[in-house]
């Protein structure tokens, strides 16, 4: 037995953020990690069957547990969110899914070595304890996922600066 503790939620600030029908402006939320369940009953629902995109909709709508000051986080919600936050979510959810944290693997520019950073704070990360669930799907994740994934987060702010080709 370990003395480990499961992090089952996520803290995050949306790029954009969600403007309610009073517009007030919502960026700060919670992600939990999606269960079972989360996946597979979303599969029997009609919107979901007529039209496989809305998957993504319905299970965001089931993990986001937080955001703002929004009393839910329902399928409406998430529907109109900006696409900038929809692509966040989509990215931060295969993160702490996937890889058990909100981290992002990145490399120095000076000597090349690669190392995790949070992906809402920009703190540099330790390496997942050998043998963990975190330390196997960052190794059989970081080609996958790595910097081409990653970087997408950041091209519509490249664009919006002028610095497409960059």
């Amino acid at each position: 037995m370990t003395d480990q503790t499961l992090q089952t939620e996520f803290e995050f600030t949306l790029p954009r953020g969600y403007v309610d029908d009073d517009g007030t402006l919502h960026r700060e939320g919670r992600m939990r990690l999606a269960t079972a369940a989360d996946e597979i009953q979303p599969l029997s629902e009609p919107h979901v069957q007529s039209n496989s995109s809305y998957l993504t909709i319905v299970l965001l709508s089931r993990v986001v547990t937080e955001l703002g000051t929004l009393e839910t986080v329902d399928v409406d919600v998430i529907e109109n969110l900006f696409v900038a936050d929809l692509e966040y979510l989509q990215a931060m959810y295969e993160r702490v899914n996937n890889r058990g944290r909100n981290a992002v693997t990145t490399a120095c520019p000076d000597c090349g070595e690669t190392f995790d950073v949070d992906a809402t704070s920009g703190v540099t990360l330790a390496d997942p304890p050998a043998g963990s669930a975190a330390d196997e799907a960052t190794s059989s994740t970081d080609d996958a996922v790595g910097a081409t994934d990653d970087a997408d987060l950041d091209a519509p702010a490249e664009v919006e600066a002028g610095n497409a080709n960059e």
